[in-house]
């Protein structure tokens, strides 16, 4: 009795790649937004802040304008970093899913302060904002020797 590997779903041959080129080639400019991504529902939907947390969270967003996209991942990747879709929580993973995202191979993690996070789809330096993360929720860091 041999066994055979199964596949839930068969990798689609037709695929060809988003960004052809390098690509970094984006980090030496500065971030820019777009807001057509926001999910304004449960879980993470930004529809929960109230005006100063929007107005703080826009003081923040204008900081990250004043670096570049490799001071802001590279110098700053402690705080701030890409993540591989397949270490978000399972409501994330099926979220992107439900959206259209499913086949992205990372997202970017913004910290805002000690347990916010903004989350965003990075594509040629523009980073596509997508979840409001108060809790650190989304991908929640596993301690040392705990």
């Amino acid at each position: 009795m041999a066994k055979k590997p199964k596949v839930s779903v068969a990798p689609s041959a037709a695929k060809l790649p988003r960004i052809e080129g390098d690509p970094t080639s984006f980090h030496q400019h500065n971030p820019s937004w777009r807001f057509s991504k926001m999910e304004f529902c449960d879980p993470y939907g930004w529809h929960i802040l109230n005006a100063p947390m929007v107005t703080e969270i826009r003081g923040k967003l204008c900081n990250f304008e004043s670096m570049t996209w490799a001071e802001i991942l590279v110098t700053g990747k402690k705080r701030n970093h890409q993540i591989p879709v397949g270490q978000l929580v399972p409501a994330a993973r099926k979220r992107l899913i439900e959206i259209g995202q499913g086949d992205l191979g990372q997202v970017v993690s913004l910290h805002l302060t000690g347990t916010q996070r903004v989350w965003g789809i990075l594509r040629e330096g523009v980073l596509h904002l997508l979840w409001w993360d108060p809790n650190h929720g989304i991908c929640p860091s596993i301690l040392k020797n705990t």
